[in-house]
Parts: structure tokens; sequence; C-alpha cells
């Protein structure tokens, strides 16, 4: 049985060293090719390959949101250019990957891998976004989240993001009047925002902390932030004494 296989990579001469080195394996067969990330999305959704060979930056979508999009049951090969340290985290999530420059040695190593994952269907399930925060090491925050609404996927920058609200599986994401759905759980999301900006206010809400105009009592025992966009959020107790912390600083 041939393996189907996916290259997404901005650079051509990346694309073509990929098929070069495929091109001697007679049990592979290249289905398709991809130059950006959004293209990456449709085609592993309309192509359903057997391994993707996915590159880690690229513009408009890099390779983690590619993943965060999809629901796949591929191996994925991340190409990556980071550095060696990056490697360890990579090794640390059970992923497959070749670091920039690699050589046909190297990718015959990956590939092998890929195959005796595939022959035990033991392919790794990738947690994108912490592979993300532990390739990037800390003190590293998202600039930007991306959501998948059917066939059309948002781009929400995080100067955007008003504030996040908790819906069991789900985060609802509040930005510039509209919302949006992403399944994602709050506690998860927290990480990728910075402290210094986004505060976690109750347990099934996070703010904006430029977006909070003022703080009014609500009950004996809670209260509530007024956003710049005039809705309301709840505020713990605890929440009270970070976001009043936050506020003083």
């Amino acid at each position: 049985m041939s393996l189907k296989a996916l290259l997404v990579d901005d650079e051509e001469l990346a694309r073509h060293l990929l098929r070069e080195y495929l091109g001697s394996q007679v049990d592979v067969e290249i289905v398709g090719e991809c130059g950006n990330g959004f293209d990456a999305v449709k085609a592993i959704h309309e192509l359903q390959p057997d391994v993707v060979f996915l590159d880690v930056q690229m513009p408009k979508l890099d390779g983690f949101e590619v993943l965060e999009l999809i629901q796949t049951r591929a191996a994925i090969v991340f190409v990556t250019a980071y550095d060696q340290y990056a490697a360890k985290a990579f090794d640390a999530a059970a992923v497959d990957y070749l670091l920039k420059p690699f050589d046909e040695t190297r990718f015959q190593t990956a590939l092998d891998r890929v195959r005796r994952r595939l022959a035990e269907n033991s392919t790794v399930t990738v947690d994108a976004t912490r592979l993300k925060n532990a390739v990037k090491g800390p003190g590293h925050y998202a600039e930007r989240i991306v959501v998948k609404d059917g066939t059309r996927v948002h781009i929400i920058q995080i100067h955007q993001l008003d504030f996040v609200e908790a819906q069991e599986d789900y985060v609802a994401l509040h930005s510039a009047g509209k919302t949006y759905l992403k399944q994602q759980t709050i506690s998860s999301l927290e990480e990728q925002l910075n402290p210094s900006q986004f505060i976690r206010v109750h347990r099934s809400f996070i703010v904006s902390l430029e977006q909070v105009s003022k703080i009014e009592p609500y009950s004996k025992d809670s209260r509530i932030a007024v956003l710049k966009s005039g809705a309301q959020v709840p505020v713990s107790r605890t929440g009270y004494v970070r976001l009043r912390e936050a506020m003083e600083n």
C-alpha cells in the first residue's frame, strides 16, 4: 500500500528537495503541495494524506496554527529551521521533525519512523498549542489566535481580544463586537496569553486589562468588570485581587 504524502512549505526550493528525496520511495505518492497554511488546511481536509511534511515557519498561518485548525490521523513531520534547543521540545512531544538543513539520511530516518507508526496504527496526537509554547520557550506569548468556522479561517489579533468566556470544551472569544467559538480549554488559552495584559478574573472568564473601564459591586460578595464595549464580566474574589493588583501596577 502506498503512502499519500502532502508537502507544505512556502519555499519552492524546500518542496523541491522533499520531492527529490521522496522520488526514490516506491511506496510514497505525493498527492499535493501547498505554499501556505491556508491552502494546507483545505488540502489536508480534501486529500486525507497519510503523512504531511509541514513547515513550521510560514506566513499567514504557521505550521502549529495549521494543526490547531484541522482534525487528521495523518502522521505529521515538522520541517523547521528552529535551533537544537527547540529540537528537544519536538523530541519530548514524540513527534517526527526535520531540522533544516537536513540530508537524505536524516529524511530517511524520519520517513522510516512514519512507516512504523502507521503500520502500528500509533500516530501521535499533537497538542499544537503546547508544542508551540515549548519550542519558543518561556516568555513568548501569542500574538494572534486562529479559529476555524466551517470552511472559513478567522485570525484574531491579540490586541483586538476583549475577553474570553469558557463554554464547556470551547472558549468564546469576544473581539470587536463579534464572538468566535474555538475548541480549546480556557486554561490552555490562558497559558498563551501575556499575564501582564490578560487577567483570569473568574474560573470561566479572562479579560483584557486594557479593556476594563471600571469595577462595580454586583452583590454582597461579588463584583463585575465593566468593559469599554459595555460588556459586563463577573469577577470572583481571587479574580478581584488579581485585577486590582494588575490595575495598580
